[in-house]
């Protein structure tokens, strides 16, 4: 729904949300303010300032919007995985899963993946605070790559930072960095190197303990 035709049925609150949202997408962060939304939904400025303090606090809904639309990105790839019986590679498929969806989103969504990792000092990171955002999504499959024996226990603290950096980076690398001008299909070539090494260390680390 645009922010638009939510206005029409009522809730200017959700309709500026909406209108920050796509504003988002369209430019990142910096095209999220006040007057832009307010615009996009045929309100002033001041009616949109009876619902939002300032640019900073819009700006912070269209970043809890788009940490959403990145745990749905993960989670589709979650729910697309085959019945694996085997619970050592159900883990393995379950973190590339999410490490794949992640690179999905920043790839289909540039402007959205920016605006999720706006920062706010004064405030902790909204995923943080979420039973189901992306970061505790991670923590979970971590968990997880621990209890199938493909994480030593001192490694686990800091783990899960590790898994990030791959795929954030990767993202990054991508998104505006020397492989943005990588046709589509040697992005997904890359991709799958790069998941695939990830996957051949932690086994390596799993066969060097003993377990098969």
């Amino acid at each position: 729904m645009t922010g638009r035709n939510a206005y029409h049925h009522g809730d200017l609150r959700n309709a500026l949300i909406a209108a920050a949202a796509e504003l988002a997408e369209r430019g990142g962060p910096q095209a999220v303010t006040i007057r832009a939304a307010a615009r996009a939904v045929s309100v002033t400025p001041t009616a949109a300032y009876r619902h939002f303090s300032g640019h900073e606090e819009l700006l912070l809904a269209a970043r809890s919007y788009s940490l959403e639309q990145m745990g749905d990105a993960m989670r589709a790839r979650l729910a697309a995985l085959p019945a694996e019986p085997d619970p050592a590679k159900d883990a393995m498929a379950r973190i590339d899963a999410i490490g794949r969806g992640y690179v999905d989103f920043a790839l289909s969504h540039p402007g959205l993946f920016r605006t999720a990792f706006v920062v706010d000092p004064a405030r902790p990171p909204l995923d943080f605070q979420t039973p189901e955002g992306p970061h505790v999504m991670l923590v979970r499959a971590v968990d997880e790559l621990a209890r199938q024996g493909f994480v030593d226990d001192e490694f686990r603290v800091g783990a899960e930072v590790a898994a990030w950096s791959l795929v954030h980076g990767l993202s990054l690398l991508m998104l505006e960095g020397p492989l943005s001008r990588l046709p589509e299909q040697e992005r997904e070539t890359v991709v799958d190197q790069t998941m695939g090494l990830f996957a051949r260390s932690y086994w390596a680390v799993r066969a060097a303990r003993g377990l098969t």
